[in-house]
């Protein structure tokens, strides 16, 4: 691949750019001798804002204008935000490999004094939440039981700003997007990180994904930097997806972590008008035990 130069597709938002430039900084140390170039890529999920995204096209709104790049030849890899890409891929592509996972947990933002406080008796009765997931609407919920939630679009900066001026009460954002911006700062704001068991994140949060085309030489570079425990989790979460058939329609969270040689999977679903949690934890080698178990619960 030396003198080859590397086209790597990306969406034009801030979080969308640093997120390629990570991917571009680890091949670079990988391989020094290699030459990449941004192609900036816009997408339906960037072209539409005021609606939700169950409501015109779920998860692939922001991915599939990279894929066609890639598989029209325009680009070499995609970059994407793991949690974005759908469980089933062209037979074409293939993620060839990830980053190291950031902070997976999701966030609760709110201006200074302004969230609910543990034991308040209100139970954040009238506290506006914006987000537009189903996910996090319906594990919110519990611990917020008469908070209202109220969609959410846009970039991170853009959802702050809505913060700010005053049409929310608290927005969810998730951790790894705030950090890898340095958001986590803002002296007026707070933040409130939820744990895995108070909000199941969604599948593949915190991981950036590599894709490319089945077979191209390009694939290797990229399987030498990927790290093999965030590949695993990914891979396990994405399987529990496909078998659940679930999509950014439904209220699905799913998360998985290596602690040793264990794996330790959450898993958070509506099943009859009621949220659902599960937990399983097995040795990662036979995760797709595991796999079963929840799938069977």
């Amino acid at each position: 691949m030396a003198g080859k130069k590397i086209r790597i597709g990306t969406r034009r938002s801030r979080l969308a750019i640093e997120q390629a430039n990570l991917v571009i900084a680890a091949l670079q140390r990988g391989f020094p001798e290699i030459i990449t170039e941004k192609a900036f890529i816009r997408t339906e999920g960037d072209k539409v804002l005021d609606k939700p995204l169950p409501a015109f096209g779920g998860k692939g709104v922001f991915i599939t204008e990279l894929e066609d790049a890639l598989m029209n030849g325009e680009i070499d890899l995609a970059v994407h935000s793991a949690k974005d890409m759908p469980a089933e891929l062209d037979k074409s592509l293939v993620i060839a490999g990830v980053l190291p996972r950031e902070d997976a947990r999701d966030v609760l933002v709110s201006k200074k004094g302004a969230l609910p406080r543990e034991g308040d008796k209100k139970e954040g009765d009238g506290f506006v939440i914006g987000t537009g997931s189903p996910r996090r609407q319906l594990q919110i919920k519990e611990l917020y039981p008469k908070a209202i939630c109220k969609g959410l679009r846009g970039n991170i900066t853009t959802r702050l700003q809505k913060l700010r001026d005053g049409e929310y009460d608290g927005i969810i954002l998730a951790a790894a997007g705030l950090k890898r911006l340095g958001l986590l700062v803002e002296e007026d704001l707070e933040y409130r990180f939820l744990s895995y068991g108070e909000m199941v994140p969604a599948g593949g949060q915190g991981i950036i994904a590599i894709e490319g085309r089945s077979g191209d030489a390009v694939l290797k570079l990229v399987q030498e930097i990927s790290d093999t425990k965030a590949y695993e989790e990914l891979e396990t979460e994405r399987e529990i997806l496909r078998k659940l058939n679930a999509g950014c329609h439904e209220a699905v969270g799913v998360f998985s972590q290596h602690q040793g040689d264990k794996m330790q999977i959450y898993m958070a679903l509506e099943k009859e008008g009621q949220l659902c949690r599960m937990y399983e934890s097995g040795n990662a080698k036979n995760r797709q035990a595991c796999i079963k178990k929840l799938i069977r619960g």
